[in-house]
C-alpha cells in the first residue's frame, strides 16, 4: 500500500484531472510524440498539433517514413525545430530495430523522456522527474514516490500537481492535496527566472532560426527584414543542425 502522502495524491489525481489525449493511451509512439512537443512548449498549443500529427502520421513507420523536409515543416509553431528531427531520427531506428530497452540510446530521448514513455507505455516501474515533478519533490521532501505497479499514475498525478497547484509562482497550497504533509506550505515560492529588463524574445537567435524555418516552410525563401548579421549566424547555426540545406538554388528545409 502507498504511504499516505502518495495516497493522498493518486486520490486527488483519480478525483479529477485534465482529459488529455496522450493521457488516453498506452501506444508508445504516441506518448512519444507527447512528451517531445511538450517539451517546453504550452499544453494549449500541443492540443491544437497532436491529433493532426498523429492522423497524418499515425505510426512509428508512417513517421519514419516521412520527408525530413515534411516533417520540418508540420513542427513550424511548436518551437525548437531540432526537436522534431531527433523525433524523426528515432523513429527511423524503431522502424527498423524495434524500440530498445535503453530509451535513452534513442536520438533527442534523455532520462526523463524515456522515464515517462518507459512509464506509461511499457508499465516500467520508474520516476519521470520533469520540471513540474522536480518542484513538487524539492518542495515537499522525502516520502513521495511511485509505488510498486502504480508509477504511472504517480507521475502523471506529479505532473498535474505541479502544473496546476504547486506552480512556480504562486503555489496554491489550499488546493494541494499534500498540505497537511507538506513542510514548504505556506512559503512564498522562490522567484522564477526571467529575461532581463529590456530583454525580448525577437532579440533572440532562436527568433530568427524559428523564422527562417517558417520562412522556408511555406516556400517564402530567407525572410526578409532581418539584419543580416543576425540572419547570417541563425542560417549558419541551422545548416549545423541539419535543419536546412543549401544547394545551387538557396536554402531548403534539411
Amino acid at each position: 500500500m502507498p504511504d499516505t502522502a502518495t495516497a493522498a495524491l493518486l486520490a486527488w489525481y483519480a478525483a479529477g484531472h485534465r482529459d488529455l489525449p496522450w493521457r488516453r493511451t498506452c501506444d508508445p509512439y504516441a506518448i512519444l510524440v507527447s512528451e517531445v512537443m511538450l517539451q517546453q512548449t504550452q499544453v494549449a498549443r500541443v492540443l491544437e498539433r497532436y491529433g493532426p500529427w498523429l492522423e497524418r502520421w499515425p505510426t512509428v513507420e508512417a513517421l519514419a517514413a516521412a520527408a525530413r523536409a515534411e516533417v520540418l515543416a508540420a513542427w513550424v509553431g511548436l518551437g525548437y525545430n531540432r526537436r522534431a528531427l531527433r523525433l524523426w531520427e528515432a523513429c527511423r531506428i524503431v522502424s527498423e530495430q524495434g524500440w530498445p530497452a535503453d530509451l535513452r540510446t534513442l536520438p533527442g530521448i534523455g532520462p526523463y523522456t524515456a522515464a515517462a514513455v518507459g512509464s506509461f507505455a511499457f508499465g516500467r516501474h520508474e520516476l519521470a522527474v520533469d520540471v513540474n515533478v522536480r518542484r513538487v519533490l524539492d518542495r515537499f521532501g522525502a516520502g513521495l514516490e511511485p509505488p510498486p505497479g502504480r508509477s504511472a499514475a504517480f507521475n502523471q498525478a506529479a505532473m498535474e500537481l505541479g502544473a496546476l497547484v504547486c506552480t512556480a509562482r504562486a503555489a496554491r497550497c489550499g488546493a494541494c492535496p499534500l498540505r497537511d504533509r507538506c513542510p514548504s506550505r505556506g512559503r512564498a515560492p522562490e522567484p522564477s527566472r526571467r529575461r532581463a529588463a529590456g530583454e525580448r524574445f525577437e532579440d533572440s537567435n532562436r527568433w530568427v532560426r524559428g523564422r527562417v524555418v517558417a520562412a522556408l516552410a511555406a516556400g517564402n525563401g530567407v525572410p526578409a527584414g532581418i539584419a543580416p548579421d543576425r540572419l547570417a549566424r541563425a542560417v549558419e547555426g541551422l545548416l549545423e543542425d541539419g535543419l536546412v540545406v543549401r544547394d545551387r538554388h538557396g536554402l531548403s528545409l534539411g
